[in-house]
């Protein structure tokens, strides 16, 4: 696998290496290089099928595009980088070359909005098959909600979406279907800096928060206003803090300001950044109104406590990527109709249509109940979810 590449910078510059995100070209780093070539010589590149790189003759996994990176870099020190997939390959490289006498090669390590798994499977092969079925365009919608908040221009990255060839996107699909990096993350030594948007669908805070948590120092810096393409989105905050950590010490706050009107990028702590992940997933299943009557009934003495169910409940278990939303609201309505939590099984019940659960399968989950659980607690549940439910009906009339 040969791919398309460019390098910008002073000859005698170090190297930074830059990959793009998947349906965009080397393009996407444009905001960032004439800062970023003031002291390092930049060489983007553009995966298969994108931009100027052939499209894929065969499948490939994101090993084999991190392969396939090497083999453009002389035998040299380097840092690297990427935004999504050009993420998952630099976290790759970076882990290939963390054993031995390669140990010292990764100068440091550029991690925007990306993520060590990305997801179920699942839905990555139907995206798959969707491009190979309907080409490009049936992707427009979908992404222009997920790569930019709204009201964000970004229309020249779309033009080079819909030159990407189909059956190259899907191979690359799939190539992230199979990608989990989760278990090698502590091998990685590079100084390394991971951004992400706060307001980034595709991959969000916690993710940002595994890769920050398990690679040995790493530092996280979350972007307000800005969702997966934050590079494009904000580009002077990306860049000032990746020329921060670049060129100084990667634990230290980007220097430069905001733009006018901006608020700044900010370096967070472990703790804050898996608080801020456990709201955000707080806030999906139970929604905003229960949350915000929690946050507001919040005292002195229960402070504490709330902060610990963000933390811990939400995020260290919520977030586990070993099972999705739907069977983990299975478990949590089994367990509290065993213990009798029929005010707790109520806001449950609500979470788990939020989390994709028919009624069906909520009357199904019941029913089991009463076999394993006992007859009487699942009565009372079956009574509690019959109200919650009549509830939402009156509710949306």
């Amino acid at each position: 696998m040969k791919l398309h590449h460019r390098i910008d910078g002073p000859a005698d510059a170090p190297l930074l290496v830059l990959g793009p995100s998947l349906g965009t070209t080397m393009e996407i780093w444009q905001p960032q290089l004439p800062a970023l070539t003031e002291s390092w010589r930049v060489l983007r590149y553009d995966l298969p099928g994108h931009g100027g790189s052939a499209p894929a003759a065969a499948g490939f996994t994101i090993d084999d595009l991190a392969r396939a990176v090497l083999d453009l870099v002389e035998d040299e020190r380097f840092a690297v980088g990427g935004v999504s997939l050009g993420g998952a390959i630099a976290t790759t490289i970076a882990a290939m070359l963390a054993d031995g006498a390669a140990r010292q090669r990764v100068r440091k390590l550029v991690l925007c909005c990306t993520s060590a798994k990305f997801g179920e499977p699942g839905p990555w092969l139907g995206r798959a098959a969707l491009v190979r079925g309907k080409g490009m365009a049936a992707l427009v919608p979908t992404l222009k909600t997920r790569w930019f908040t709204p009201g964000f221009d970004g229309q020249w990255v779309f033009d080079q979406l819909m030159e990407v060839d189909a059956k190259s996107y899907a191979a690359c699909c799939e190539a992230i279907a199979a990608f989990d990096l989760t278990r090698r993350l502590g091998e990685i030594t590079a100084p390394t800096l991971v951004i992400a948007g706060a307001e980034d669908p595709a991959t969000p805070l916690d993710q940002a928060l595994t890769l920050a948590g398990d690679i040995p120092g790493a530092s996280l810096t979350v972007v307000p206003r800005a969702s997966h393409l934050a590079n494009v989105e904000r580009p002077d905050a990306i860049t000032a803090a990746i020329a921060s950590h670049l060129n100084g010490d990667h634990h230290t706050l980007p220097t430069a300001g905001p733009a006018a009107g901006e608020p700044a990028a900010a370096s967070v702590s472990p703790a804050e950044a898996a608080f801020a992940a456990g709201m955000r997933t707080r806030r999906e299943v139970l929604g905003d109104a229960h949350v915000d009557r929690a946050v507001a009934a919040t005292t002195d003495f229960t402070r504490d406590f709330q902060e610990l169910i963000t933390r811990y409940a939400w995020n260290e278990i919520w977030n586990r990527p070993g099972l999705d939303r739907r069977t983990r609201s299975c478990v949590t309505l089994t367990a509290l109709v065993a213990r009798g939590q029929l005010e707790e099984l109520a806001m449950h019940v609500r979470a788990a249509l939020r989390n994709g659960l028919t009624r069906e399968e909520i009357k199904e989950v019941l029913l089991q109940t009463a076999v394993y659980c006992g007859v009487p607690a699942a009565n009372a549940a079956f009574a509690v979810a019959r109200r919650t439910l009549a509830e939402i009906d009156a509710d949306d009339h």
